[in-house]
């Protein structure tokens, strides 16, 4: 299975994503249509940073096509004073020279012949545009059907981020700096270039946001933004602070990955991989400004999943308390939890309770599992991770007598797609049994029999 790695160890803008995707092997020739809908152009070129061959995408605009005279003090490019070494004196004629044996054999050299002149940077270009609008924009671009939908859920975590910042409906949500020209690009582009590389999975790296302070149309604020904090939230990868003063991640950067991309502590092993370097704006004095690619097939092992594990000791809680604390911690966060009959002091019959989180959600399960037990104290043991099937889900057609009846099976894979277990979902198979008189275990064995057969 063909896994794309991204190392988020000096964060993420939209437009670096799109560089470094690009870099890997993406055909620049999906773009076309962003630019034909936006009267935007996707530059595409190369720079060195810190000594690592990059690849740069600016967005640019007709200037007599827009109107910029609004003053945005906060891009996406990933910078807030913008110090540009980069040729562009071409217009898609990016020659990959890095060493790719990618199965895309697309030919980076093309130019498109466009026939107004782009001279603009397009940050911050175009107007304040709500969620509702920003949405409907990318409905009406003709995209794939995936594609769309891709953009249109990186939109809405955005969306999300910013409504909970301004207190505001989702819906009315005026995005300031994420809903201009160029962040519209950085997003559907993304959406199509990963697209285009058709890989099975996206992972990355624990993400670094960077330090210190950003001015924004609001005011100034720390790093991380309250956008980015809050997009992280819901993303399954690691944030982290540093290892700069300066904003690294973006809200757009964030909430393209949070969509797109699982977390993983470490670069898992790829067969043949290729690699390629997406390029920011800023230049660091130690430190490359760039995000790395990494493209190949998986190795065929399980994923490490970054985890910790809470452990607390009760014994005066509840049987009503015990039966719902699995739901109440779920819903905060938790992974998996189990409760152990135990012997406390005094010999007295009590629960140890062991909740697995995600490194992110161990504050607020912890603070959930207190409040639901009363616990005066909770141990957090270091777990560096666990091992974990990809899974998926399938429906099959299971017939009993004249009736068809849907039961869902979950498919336990690699992360080199090799399936080794199937298994009936349990709702699904005790309502055909209840429907049918068929033993739930006989259900379940011939909706499993039934996946093995449609393959």
């Amino acid at each position: 299975m063909q896994t794309l790695v991204f190392d988020g160890r000096t964060g993420a803008s939209g437009d670096m994503i799109l560089a470094a995707l690009l870099a890997v092997g993406a055909d620049p020739d999906v773009l076309a249509p962003v630019e034909a809908d936006l009267g935007v152009e996707y530059r595409i070129g190369e720079t060195i940073k810190n000594g690592i061959h990059a690849t740069t995408v600016d967005v640019l605009i007709d200037t007599d096509a827009e109107s910029t005279d609004q003053s945005q003090s906060h891009s996406d490019n990933h910078a807030d004073s913008h110090d540009h070494t980069h040729d562009h004196s071409h217009s898609h004629d990016h020659d990959h020279s890095h060493d790719h044996d990618h199965s895309h054999d697309h030919d980076h050299s093309h130019d498109h012949d466009h026939s107004h002149t782009h001279d603009h940077h397009a940050e911050g270009a175009g107007p304040d545009r709500t969620y509702a609008e920003c949405r409907d924009i990318v409905a009406e671009m003709g995209l794939p059907p995936a594609v769309e939908a891709d953009a249109k859920a990186i939109f809405r975590l955005l969306g999300e981020a910013e409504a909970r910042v301004h207190g505001t409906d989702l819906e009315e949500t005026h995005f300031h700096e994420v809903g201009a020209d160029d962040a519209i690009a950085d997003i559907v582009g993304s959406t199509l270039l990963l697209a285009d590389l058709d890989v099975g999975r996206v992972v990355t790296t624990p993400i670094f946001a960077g330090g210190g302070e950003v001015s924004m149309s609001h005011g100034v604020y720390p790093v991380p933004t309250p956008a980015v904090s809050y997009i992280a939230e819901k993303a399954s990868w690691t944030l982290s602070g540093g290892p700069l003063e300066t904003e690294l991640l973006t809200p757009t950067g964030a909430a393209i990955l949070a969509h797109i991309a699982d977390g993983v502590d470490s670069s898992p092993p790829l067969k043949t991989g290729t690699v390629g370097y997406g390029a920011g704006d800023k230049s660091f004095e130690n430190r490359p400004n760039v995000v790395k690619a990494t493209l190949g097939e998986a190795s065929g092992r399980l994923i490490p999943d970054g985890i910790r594990v809470l452990e607390t000791n009760v014994d005066d809680a509840s049987p009503e308390t015990l039966g719902g604390l699995q739901d109440r911690l779920t819903d905060a966060g938790a992974r998996d939890v189990t409760i152990l009959p135990a012997t406390m002091k005094k010999s007295r019959p009590g629960h140890l309770i062991k909740v697995v989180v995600r490194p992110g959600d161990v504050q607020r399960v912890a603070k959930r599992l207190a409040v639901e037990t009363g616990t005066l104290g909770i141990r957090e043991t270091a777990v560096q991770h666990r091992w974990i099937a990809d899974r998926s889900f399938e429906t099959v057609e299971l017939t009993v007598g004249d009736e068809t009846y849907d039961v869902s099976v979950k498919i336990a894979s690699d992360d080199a797609d090799e399936i080794y277990d199937v298994s009936a979902e349990y709702d699904d198979a005790l309502a055909v049994a209840e429907a049918t008189d068929v033993p739930i275990r006989e259900v379940m064995r011939r909706a499993e029999t039934a996946y093995y057969d449609q393959r």
